[in-house]
């Protein structure tokens, strides 16, 4: 018997390769910015002994910010979980939550597929209900909107993701997703980088 998060399914498997990632269950995403930017706001120190850093987002971020938050208007399947929005990366729980729990065609990162030739028509995992779907949208609205502000804003091409193995990983993630503004000094993404590499 596996654990279940809020009850609705279980949470039971890790990331292989070929994995159903349209399949129910928890994926803790990240999304940075290219070569790491500073897109999004800015860390500042608090007066506070608890919380000494606190983020404070600029117009982009709150962009960032506003769309995360609509995912589960454009796709009902989806319920959101902890989410943070960095200075120049977004961490966020997505919870696949489907009723008939079918699962969906294997999906991969866009530029895999691509790399590999590409799928056409029905066979195309981005037409079906899957995080990539979900996070191609997220960061096309995003960019979309920010170009507006500022033409020089990008992601970078892939996005790291997680499957959530159970209850207690969960809880982790979680903990790890509410003190990142906290632990920033020490953060790997805590820079901006010509060498910067895709998740």
């Amino acid at each position: 018997m596996c654990a279940k998060f809020r009850n609705i399914f279980c949470v039971e498997s890790t990331r292989l390769s070929g994995y159903d990632y349209g399949r129910n269950g928890a994926y803790f995403m990240t999304i940075c910015t290219e070569k790491r930017k500073n897109y999004f706001g800015e860390i500042i120190e608090t007066n506070r002994i608890d919380f000494p850093n606190e983020m404070r987002l600029n117009s982009t971020g709150e962009i960032a910010k506003k769309f995360w938050g609509e995912i589960p208007n454009f796709f009902p399947f989806v319920l959101l979980d902890e989410f943070i929005v960095m200075p120049n990366h977004i961490h966020g729980i997505i919870v696949i939550n489907k009723p008939d729990n079918k699962p969906n065609v294997e999906t991969r990162l866009i530029a895999s597929l691509q790399s590999n030739g590409g799928f056409a028509g029905l066979n195309n995992p981005m037409m079906h209900e899957n995080v990539s779907r979900v996070i191609r949208w997220f960061k096309g609205r995003c960019s979309f909107e920010i170009h507006k502000i500022n033409s020089q804003f990008a992601w970078q091409t892939r996005f790291y993701d997680h499957v959530i193995q159970n209850e207690k990983s969960l809880m982790e993630i979680r903990e790890y997703i509410f003190r990142n503004v906290q632990n920033w000094n020490s953060d790997r993404n805590n820079h901006e980088s010509d060498d910067y590499f895709d998740f």
